[in-house]
């Protein structure tokens, strides 16, 4: 299960992965059961808008689901994604197991390494799987029932534009990571020699 802005977006980006089976908008994170839309957006139930992926194992891993997942997201705005603000479209993976979780730890370390960030500027947070409530039916398969709509909501949200300033070639891909972990900056060497 993936939070990460819009659910409209997020569902369209990664049900189209060869090996994903379906992907389901809706509602996780919070306190109140089985909330609506109206209630989440609100920003008082402590709900994330999200996507619950079901994929098959043997075409498509974790770990490569998540790649394309960062690519969709802007792991460094922790205070919602894009043009949507506030807690409900705040980046989250939610974790299944402890070898789920490892694998997003992993993945947020990658994330970093290929962004040349320190792992403390990644907002994405990595939390235990919660319940999960589908979203009410018109918002499944936005971005296919609704098409002139859902394009002109991601062009005018801007997400397209700022993937491609943070992730530049690699936006909206689930290819191999890039780059190395950065190492801490630490005093420059003194040129000056020290008497004894």
């Amino acid at each position: 299960m993936l939070a990460g802005g819009c659910f409209w977006c997020l569902e369209h980006d990664l049900e189209t992965l060869p090996g994903v089976v379906e992907a389901v908008s809706g509602y996780s994170g919070g306190h109140l059961d089985n909330p609506t839309y109206g209630q989440v957006s609100s920003e008082k139930t402590g709900h994330q808008e999200a996507v619950l992926v079901r994929f098959d194992p043997k075409r498509i891993s974790f770990p490569t689901l998540l790649r394309s997942y960062w690519r969709n997201v802007d792991p460094l705005d922790g205070g919602g994604q894009f043009c949507d603000r506030g807690d409900s479209y705040r980046p989250v993976i939610f974790t299944g197991s402890k070898l789920q979780q490892a694998q997003a730890e992993a993945s947020l370390k990658a994330a970093a390494a290929e962004l040349h960030r320190p792992t403390s500027a990644i907002r994405v947070q990595i939390k235990p799987l919660q319940r999960f409530w589908p979203g009410e039916g018109y918002h499944q398969h936005y971005a296919v029932r609704n098409s002139v709509k859902y394009n002109y909501y991601r062009w005018a949200c801007g997400r397209d534009r700022r993937l491609d300033a943070i992730w530049g070639k690699r936006a909206r891909s689930g290819g191999a990571w890039s780059g190395s972990v950065p190492q801490a900056a630490g005093p420059k060497p003194s040129s000056k020699r020290r008497k004894s």
